[in-house]
Order: structure tokens, then C-alpha cells, then sequence
């Protein structure tokens, strides 16, 4: 992977109001082949739609203008927890969508034991959903993020899953390892809780972003 600078950041300065976790519907499974999934249910997010999302996924380098500052587009996005974020892989023809990848460094809940630095590959991106398969060290495979959307009156019903684990056999060899040290239900709840967070900020900024680069 290319080197970046992957130190947590100082939280932004700007106001936001934090979805809390009773807010959305979500928990944990294990899957009939032995993968461990964390899901949620989140609340309809209001005035976003599938298309202001797919171009968001689309278009997660660069700046904004919000609150009168200039800020990185993905720090306005969660402001305590995201540190990077870029393509580090786009299509032929510079867009971005199945195939491409990205990379991301992020600290859930600001903890350094749950550091995120991967690259992941888009498998799908289009108005019903957004798939990703984040991989360690940009090849080994470690998990699964599904997406889906569903256009709602004014809103987005937007519904995420995150899976641990992989479709193989080794997986059973694996798993208590992986689930006990490297993902387990602690760091999982990090998860759902920053992921609120995030899609709950998605209401403070995408409407205008989206309208002034769009439209």
C-alpha cells in the first residue's frame, strides 16, 4: 500500500450532532457458513437519496466548504474518528465504481487498538447498495461491508452489514483467533456506533455538497 500518514487526528472543530445508538435497529449473527456478522438498521436519513449516495462513494477525495471552513470532505464526514481516505486504484477511465479501490485509516471511537488501514475493492456501487471487500495489507481478504439503499419519501432507508471472516474452509481454523483478538463483539459495537455516526452526519452535509457540485 502507499504510504500515507496514518496518525489519529485532531478532532474537527466544527459543531455536529452525534446519532446516538438507540437511534437504529442492529446486533450480531453468525452466518450459516461460520462468518460473524454485525448489522444495523438505521434510521431513514432525511433528504438524501440513492443517487446522492452513489456519488458520494464516488467522490470521497477533496474538500468543503462547511461552516463557514474549509475541511476535508471525509474528516467533515465523521469528525473524531476519520483520518484518510483516497482511490488507490480507479477505473481505466478515471471514474470510480466495481473494480476500483480505495483506501481508508480511520480509529473507531478515536481507540488505537481499533485502527482501520486497508485498501478495499469495490464489488458493486449503484443506486441499491454499495459492496466493498476490505482487504489486510491490500491482499489478505478479512471482511465483507454490504450496503443497501431504499428510496423512502424524503429520505434513505439505508441498512449496512458488516461480515468478519471468509468463504473457505480454513475460515473454521481461523475464526476463533480472528473473532477473539482481531474483531471481537468490542470492536464490532466500535464499529456500529461510529457507523451511526457517520450516516447520521450524512444530513448535515451531502444535501448542499452534492447540490453545489451537481446541480
Amino acid at each position: 500500500m502507499k504510504s500515507v500518514d496514518t496518525k489519529l487526528r485532531e478532532i474537527l472543530p466544527i459543531q455536529w450532532t452525534k446519532k446516538q445508538m438507540d437511534t437504529a435497529i442492529w446486533g450480531k449473527e453468525t452466518l450459516p457458513d461460520g462468518r460473524v456478522s454485525f448489522w444495523i438498521r438505521h434510521e431513514p436519513v432525511k433528504a438524501i437519496t440513492p443517487e446522492m449516495l452513489v456519488w458520494w462513494f464516488q467522490n470521497l477525495e477533496g474538500d468543503i466548504e462547511f461552516q463557514g471552513q474549509t475541511y476535508n470532505r471525509y474528516h467533515v464526514w465523521h469528525p473524531e474518528d476519520h483520518v484518510h481516505n483516497s482511490y488507490s486504484k480507479r477505473l481505466p477511465d478515471g471514474s470510480v465504481g466495481s473494480g476500483a479501490v480505495i483506501r481508508l485509516v480511520e480509529y473507531l471511537g478515536r481507540n488505537p487498538k481499533y485502527k482501520i488501514n486497508v485498501e478495499t475493492e469495490i464489488e458493486k456501487l449503484d443506486v441499491t447498495g454499495f459492496i466493498h471487500n476490505p482487504k489486510f495489507l491490500g491482499v489478505i481478504p478479512i471482511a465483507r461491508m454490504e450496503y443497501e439503499f431504499t428510496t423512502l419519501p424524503n429520505a434513505t432507508q439505508y441498512n449496512n452489514r458488516l461480515i468478519i471472516g471468509w468463504k473457505h474452509w480454513s475460515w473454521r481454523f481461523f475464526k476463533f483467533f480472528v473473532t477473539k483478538f482481531a474483531f471481537n463483539e468490542k470492536r464490532g459495537l466500535a464499529w456500529i456506533k461510529h457507523n451511526i455516526e457517520e450516516v447520521g452526519q450524512f444530513e448535515a452535509f451531502l444535501p448542499a455538497l452534492y447540490k453545489k457540485e451537481l446541480m
